[in-house]
């Protein structure tokens, strides 16, 4: 999915960010399986990135700059479709994953822990790299 700058700048334009950093919450599912991969932070420029050019950019909070998901590490997320919800604070990014590695701890998603009585536990299989 790619638009043009100017709707792109229209869409990052009604987006309602959050203080102090000016960002969006953004949900990244994988496309063929539904399954939630990460939660990132995505501000105007990220926005206005990702919706141009169909690859997935963040706002590293920790950092403070913009981060083209899997520019170091090849774990790049093309753009299928982009959500806004209800209160235009948040997003949902549907992604096809590269290289099926969305987690810098080398799963496939963020969401590898799993609750459960005796605490928390791996539920996915380990890292294929580190």
């Amino acid at each position: 999915m790619r638009l043009s700058e100017e709707k792109a700048r229209e869409i990052a334009e009604s987006l309602n960010y959050r203080w102090p950093d000016q960002t969006v919450v953004a949900v990244a599912q994988e496309y063929q399986s539904g399954k939630v991969l990460m939660v990132a932070s995505m501000n105007k420029e990220a926005v206005i990135k990702t919706l141009t050019t169909g690859i997935v950019h963040y706002w590293s909070k920790s950092r403070k700059e913009l981060w083209l998901k899997g520019s170091t590490s090849g774990q790049v997320q093309i753009l299928m479709k982009f959500y806004v919800d209800c209160d235009r604070d948040s997003v949902l990014l549907i992604v096809k994953q590269a290289l099926l590695k969305a987690c810098h701890e080398g799963y496939h998603s963020c969401f590898h822990y799993k609750v459960t009585e005796k605490g928390i536990e791996v539920e996915e299989e380990g890292p294929k790299f580190r």
